[in-house]
């Protein structure tokens, strides 16, 4: 299945990709389902599963349904118009999207927190219903929000596990499904990943809706960043997390010029990158999903440390750095998974980290070796990490491991340019054994926050 870098990479909002964003694309999915049918609803009812149940409402799923039933979209948030249905939806019950309402939904009610067995088909199950008058079901769809703010329905999933779509022919030109297919088709043809990225993505848009898409993804992720350094207080939650990003960072440009100053420093700057865009998505904030949002600030951390830190690095070249990116990212998705749910902060943090050190390895003039040794590298030393928010939300210990995510990502490409690309582990054993470790992981400490730091450290 071929996966485009604005599928890997998605505009959307905090704090979680799977549990906000995924639940109000599923939402938004379940209207467009009402709209094309002969009935009228007289409400709505949903049902949260597994991880969705446990972690929801430190994860904001109970808003994001609310909001998505509404007929809001992640790519299209607004604040203040989201405050506002919030709002007339605790005084009246009633929800308003367009073409259907107003329909009856009380989140007192008509919100239910499954904390039972999870459903089969992924850990982020959830179930819409639509009722009658007397509050029989009308309409009902099983959907599965599978990481990234991807979601399929319960069709989708079982469409997407039929072999004969797996082995059906690619409809780009470079149909890579492993990291050993990606080097064999560039040895081939003389293109490195990141080119053979974009012809990929030229069979479904033009150069320069690329470009501008690319140049909007980066503009967007920096902007995130930006906010993040300027802006301090108390995170929402009630952890009472302090933002620690610009306080940092000022720091770091009152003691620039010093003598003696240490070298280290210099990953003090890349965490402060990475903190500063996940304090952002742990307040709700604009974030891009990279490949999910909590771990949304690795990838742009480490744009930001090379165009501000790396002789010669340029604007021009973030475009590359994303497609390559993102061809690492679909081979993660594809083969294994970008679901702390489903793999634990693996599948989050350490495949965002893959990405990152793709990208920085390819813009710093890596061979299609290096960059796929850099991804590896990166995965490598992930494997194992448990997803375990403290109170489930997305700050503790996320906003600190995206800075030492965005560390590693630097390390592992700069170890990679150090060689020739030929090294002991492939990248496709690294995917596979990060999709094996996660199936053999306890529930409890896949976002369920039933385990690990959720559990042995205080939560108020």
């Amino acid at each position: 299945m071929f996966l485009s870098v604005f599928d890997i990479f998605k505009i959307g909002v905090g704090p979680s990709s799977s549990h906000t964003m995924g639940p109000m694309v599923a939402s938004g999915m379940f209207l467009a389902l009402l709209r094309g049918s002969h009935f009228k609803a007289h409400g709505l009812r949903a049902r949260l599963y597994g991880s969705l149940a446990f972690t929801g409402k430190g994860h904001a799923t109970d808003r994001a349904t609310i909001l998505g039933l509404a007929g809001l979209l992640p790519e299209s948030y607004d604040h203040e118009a989201a405050e506002a249905v919030l709002a007339q939806n605790t005084k009246d019950h009633l929800l308003n999207p367009e073409g259907l309402g107003p329909l009856v939904f009380n989140p007192e009610t008509d919100l239910i927190f499954d904390y039972g067995p999870a459903l089969e088909g992924h850990a982020n199950g959830m179930v819409l219903e639509a009722l009658d008058k007397q509050g029989d079901v009308l309409a009902q769809e099983t959907y599965y929000s599978i990481g990234g703010g991807f979601v399929r329905s319960a069709r989708e999933m079982a469409a997407a596990d039929d072999a004969a779509a797996k082995d059906a022919p690619s409809p780009v030109p470079f149909g890579f499904r492993s990291s050993d297919e990606m080097l064999s088709m560039a040895h081939a043809s003389g293109l490195g990943i990141a080119q053979m990225k974009l012809q990929n993505e030229a069979r479904f848009r033009s150069r320069p809706e690329i470009e501008a898409g690319l140049s909007r993804i980066w503009e967007v992720m920096n902007g995130c960043l930006s906010r993040g350094l300027e802006t301090d207080g108390i995170l929402p939650g009630g952890l009472k997390v302090k933002r620690r990003a610009k306080a940092i960072h000022d720091a770091l440009h009152s003691e620039r010029g010093q003598n003696l100053q240490a070298p280290h420093i210099v990953n003090d700057w890349i965490s402060t990158y990475a903190m500063a865009v996940n304090e952002e998505n742990a307040a709700g904030g604009q974030v891009v999903t990279a490949p999910t949002n909590g771990a949304a600030g690795v990838l742009p951390a480490v744009i930001r440390y090379w165009l501000d830190h790396v002789p010669g690095a340029s604007r021009a070249r973030v475009g590359e750095f994303l497609l390559t990116a993102a061809a690492i990212g679909g081979l993660i998705k594809t083969n294994a998974s970008i679901s702390g749910a489903e793999c634990g902060c693996q599948a989050e943090v350490g495949s965002a980290a893959a990405m990152a050190a793709a990208g920085l390895c390819a813009v710093m003039g890596g061979t299609p070796e290096q960059i796929e040794n850099a991804a590896e590298i990166a995965l490598e030393h992930h494997l194992g990490m448990t997803c375990d928010p403290v109170r489930g939300l997305v700050q503790v210990p996320c906003i600190e491991r995206n800075g030492l995510g965005a560390i590693k990502a630097v390390s592992a490409a700069s170890l990679s340019l150090r060689g020739d690309g030929t090294h002991f582990v492939p990248l496709d054993a690294a995917i596979e054994t990060m999709r094996q470790t996660g199936r053999d992981m306890h529930e409890h400490y896949k976002e369920t926050s039933l385990g690990g730091l959720a559990v042995n450290v205080p939560n108020c």
